[in-house]
């Protein structure tokens, strides 16, 4: 069962306008918090609470700006 506040990668890609693979390569490079895994049986399903949906959403306000991912995402931690 989902967990409260909290969104799947497929809603969260969609809620913020970014791919789920770059929502996935993302937290891989450390660009942003890690996700909450929910636990089902041998698979782990990323859960995003709000907090880090408007993390990606700035960061990809700031590239479709002419930023660098990194920049964007330095950028974004200072405003949340």
């Amino acid at each position: 069962m989902a967990q409260k506040n909290t969104f799947s990668i497929g809603d969260t890609a969609e809620m913020a306008g970014v791919s789920q693979r770059q929502i996935r390569d993302w937290e891989a490079r450390g660009y942003i918090p890690k996700a909450q895994r929910l636990i089902c049986g041998d698979r782990a399903y990323r859960r995003f609470t709000i907090d880090q949906i408007e993390i990606i959403k700035k960061i990809k306000e700031y590239q479709d700006q002419g930023f660098t991912l990194q920049a964007a995402a330095r950028k974004a931690k200072q405003a949340i």
